[in-house]
């Protein structure tokens, strides 16, 4: 969850003083990228778990303020819909034996969490899309308590002044008419993030770029929604569709999406938030008390608070972050490509396979960006969130190549070089790099699995919701056994 702003609604002389405000921030960072001393010596990893909530018979429970409650950590917040809450998982170092103690900490946290939500009648599932999500469920009491999510309804709707219409394509195409920003909160999502020192930023946020699509492909998680099977990872459509501030007319004139992959190559972080002003009104004009440049000045680290709410408000799939931690600032770059679940090692697995392909990626002699379009690399994203792990994609010197093959004779000797520069256990690179591996010689992912199981259900004679019901069931089985997804019967 973002942070709380002070207002639903804003007037013209909100939306005046941000843009100055921001464009102030954006000057006072660049001076920063010269003269400050970012924290970067240690790089630190970090994690967040978007979960959904569900009942006794696995339907949507609009109950996360009482589970919450019942949680009483810090580190579990709400999410947008009331079915939703956040677990952050305490940023840490990649190197050594990390990576395995931290898969027996989530697990531990979450199963804690799980325990305490079972008390209410709650039980937490990590999913891309909530297969048992129906459009019922989200036409009324669907949000969280909280006045940012209200005035981001209020502001994407005000943009657009009209409904915002959903179709998706896919073995079952699905049309649908959105009323608010409600089928939004459906797309439950890991997000990685990974400090950095700003110069190093442009060559990791090029090579996220690359690696979005084969990251998708094997990790594909969400291929119902509204009971329709549509995508193998249908959260990237229905994100970018359910968020649009733009009308028809604005779409045919080539104005871009707030959820957005991205204009380019870049070579200075600033790139992106050059792009963010110049591209994408503010949704959320809160002006803060703060003035950057006089902080700069007085020898203080300025929060930046307008161009860190204004960069929040553009979702692109790897995204850069400025923060402040004990007044060093620091920059990260965040991963929201892929989606919650299936389980904790599942998760760590595409983690360690995105971390160990960065190291690889960025700090090569010859860019695999250099030789690929950038079209090349979203039409890969898209080519990979529709067909999962059957994607084909392209890579250069090969062509269009089985996503699975890329991953086994390609990609992952490069993620294992990769965390092999980060210092991780041999232990380690083959546990989690195993789980990538199993999921590319198998054909299985969360997505494929979800799909077979609901054909074997209805094959039996079972209806659509019976069958969503059945497989999420079998599904948080699966999910708390903590066995990779690739090991699954159906």
């Amino acid at each position: 969850m973002g942070e709380e702003v002070k207002r639903t609604t804003y007037n013209d002389a909100h939306r005046r003083e941000y843009r100055r405000k921001l464009q102030l921030c954006l000057d006072v960072f660049e001076t920063m990228l010269v003269q400050s001393r970012f924290d970067s010596a240690k790089p630190l990893t970090g994690m967040e778990i978007e979960c959904n909530l569900v009942d006794a018979d696995y339907q949507p429970a609009m109950s996360n303020r009482e589970v919450l409650d019942a949680i009483g950590d810090p580190a579990f917040q709400p999410e947008l819909g009331a079915y939703n809450i956040e677990f952050n998982v305490p940023p840490h170092a990649l190197p050594g034996h990390t990576t395995l103690d931290l898969e027996g900490e989530v697990r531990a946290s979450l199963n804690d969490a799980e325990t305490k939500a079972g008390v209410g009648g709650a039980h937490i599932v990590m999913i891309g899309i909530l297969p048992t999500l129906m459009p019922e469920h989200l036409a009324t009491g669907w949000m969280s308590d909280s006045r940012r999510y209200a005035a981001l309804n209020e502001s994407i709707f005000t943009a657009r002044g009209e409904d915002i219409p959903i179709n998706i394509s896919g073995p079952e195409p699905l049309s649908w008419q959105a009323v608010s920003i409600a089928p939004e909160s459906a797309c439950t999502s890991i997000q990685l993030h990974l400090q950095m020192a700003p110069e190093a930023f442009p060559a990791n946020w090029n090579a996220a770029q690359v690696v979005a699509a084969p990251q998708l492909a094997l990790g594909a998680n969400s291929p119902y929604f509204f009971g329709h099977q549509l995508w193998a990872e249908t959260r990237i459509e229905l994100f970018t569709q359910s968020t649009d501030t733009r009308p028809e007319e604005l779409k045919s004139q080539g104005v871009r999406p707030r959820v957005w992959f991205g204009e380019g190559w870049i070579t200075s972080v600033l790139d992106l938030y050059h792009e963010n002003i110049r591209y994408f009104p503010p949704l959320l004009p809160e002006v803060s008390d703060e003035d950057p440049a006089a902080e700069l000045a007085a020898g203080r680290t300025p929060r930046l608070s307008e161009l860190r709410l204004h960069n929040g408000t553009v979702y692109r799939w790897n995204r850069p972050v400025y923060d402040v931690v004990h007044g060093r600032p620091h920059l990260r770059l965040e991963n929201r490509v892929l989606p919650a679940g299936p389980t904790v090692v599942d998760m760590l697995a595409n983690s360690a396979f995105f971390y160990g392909l960065l190291r690889s990626l960025s700090e090569g002699d010859d860019p695999v960006w250099g030789s690929m379009d950038f079209a090349a690399a979203q039409a890969n994203f898209l080519a990979a969130a529709r067909d999962g792990i059957g994607a084909r994609l392209h890579w250069p010197g090969l062509g269009d190549v089985p996503a699975t093959a890329l991953v086994l004779d390609t990609l992952l000797p490069i993620a294992d070089e990769g965390l092999r520069r980060w210092g991780v256990d041999a232990e380690v690179r083959d546990r989690f790099l195993g789980v990538i591996e199993g999921r590319a010689r198998t054909g299985r992912n969360g997505a494929s699995w979800q799909v077979s199981t609901v054909r074997a259900l209805e094959d039996k004679g079972i209806n659509r919701p019976a069958a969503l019901a059945e497989m999420l069931r079998r599904y948080c089985e699966h999910m708390h056994a903590n066995e990779p997804v690739h090991t699954w019967e159906s």
